[in-house]
């Protein structure tokens, strides 16, 4: 499971022109499920990321996660995060896992995250546009693999 993480002021999503998700200081986070993901992977991924601390403290150091700020979090599924762009000119996507499931383990993201701080999502699979007021810009990569 892969997820790509930015420290935002604000963040909002749209859908067919209607605001679905909209959030304050915190984080967008835009995840991807890939072939072999379980709920360990979610587990991981949700405790680094409400714990990384990637905001500013008083001195102006990252010192500070999510949890400390009292922040929010845009969560967005990417199935684009699984794709590989190794060969040729077009991505591969084989890596990504298939929509039944992935949305299982996207719902269970969302879940988990939302027990910890406010959350708002996308909608799984529509065709979205992202509003981002990034800080910084700070940007992380996270794969659950990795962890």
């Amino acid at each position: 499971m892969k997820a790509v993480i930015q420290r935002v002021l604000e963040s909002k999503v749209e859908v067919d022109g209607k605001v679905v998700g909209q959030i304050g200081q915190g984080l967008n986070i835009l995840v991807g499920v890939e072939k072999g993901d379980t709920e360990e992977d979610v587990k991981k991924l949700v405790n680094k990321i409400v714990n990384l601390r990637i905001f500013e403290d008083y001195n102006g150091k990252m010192n500070l996660s999510l949890l400390d700020i009292n922040g929010e979090a845009l969560v967005i599924s990417q199935f684009t995060l699984a794709g590989n762009v190794k060969k040729g000119r077009r991505p591969s996507f084989d890596n990504a896992e298939k929509p039944e499931k992935a949305k299982q383990l996207y719902e269970k993201f969302v879940k988990e995250v939302s027990k910890l701080v406010k959350t708002e999502t996308g909608i799984f699979a529509a065709d979205m546009k992202v509003y981002i007021l990034n800080d910084g810009p700070v940007t992380f990569i996270i794969d659950s693999k990795e962890l």
